[in-house]
């Protein structure tokens, strides 16, 4: 992909014996590719839908974990089981009756239906973060309710703090899956105005299936956000994963 975005045009791509890599490196291929779509409107509009959703599942994923950890109520393991259940429902299941509701309260061809979801949790990063709650102290708790603070207080005091490493995990992953979702806006989104960069070079393949040196520059540029993000947190992924695996 690299390598074919930086070659001059298709007598070089498909050129035979086949060549890895270009004579000349074209960086004016990524200069075509920003000139013949509106790149920066697409830009804006992931950015937007990667903040807000990661925001709302850190959110409300880890104050979702933090009951289920740490109080104990009537039926608390009932409903912990009936929220993971929820993993086992294929998205496709629920994607008619999503759209009837956001079409009926007119979130269609906007981008609220790509973000406003995840401000009501996600059942695996729930249960994700509630296994790292749980390997913390008991103690800790008992000791800051002693001392007098409220429940919320202990969340964001001292268990949000000490969840760090699960934290960042969770951001990781929801970034990623966020800016690389394609299925979501293509059925939600309609006007191109409101594409995402995804969208967006879905449409430019449609446009220019044959420049495949442009198409290839584009696919570099919707690529390196993540690539980025993961190579700099894969680590953090690593160790969250492995440390919220150690006590159930």
């Amino acid at each position: 992909m690299v390598t074919t975005s930086l070659k001059s045009g298709e007598e070089e791509i498909f050129s035979y014996p086949p060549q890895l890599f270009p004579k000349h490196l074209n960086f004016e291929n990524y200069k075509r590719v920003l000139e013949l779509f509106p790149w920066l409107t697409f830009l804006k509009n992931s950015v937007i839908i990667t903040f807000l959703s990661t925001v709302g599942i850190v959110l409300s994923s880890s104050l979702a974990a933090f009951a289920f950890a740490t109080l104990r109520f009537k039926g608390r393991d009932k409903l912990f089981f009936l929220v993971i259940s929820t993993m086992m429902i294929p998205y496709y299941t629920t994607l008619i009756p999503q759209y009837i509701l956001f079409s009926k309260i007119g979130w269609i061809d906007t981008l609220k239906p790509l973000w406003v979801p995840a401000f009501f949790g996600s059942a695996y990063f729930i249960f994700l973060l509630r296994q790292f709650f749980k390997s913390i102290p008991r103690e800790l708790f008992e000791a800051a309710k002693i001392d007098g603070c409220s429940t919320f207080q202990i969340f964001y005091k001292i268990y949000f703090p000490l969840a760090k490493p699960a934290i960042i995990t969770v951001i990781i992953l929801q970034f990623i899956s966020a800016w690389g979702d394609f299925f979501g806006p293509l059925i939600y989104l309609q006007s191109e105005e409101k594409y995402t960069l995804v969208l967006g070079l879905n449409a430019f393949r449609g446009m220019y299936y044959t420049s495949w040196h442009y198409l290839m520059a584009a696919t570099c540029m919707v690529t390196i956000p993540s690539l980025i993000v993961f190579l700099i947190g894969q680590k953090k992924i690593i160790g969250g994963i492995t440390i919220t695996g150690m006590k159930s």
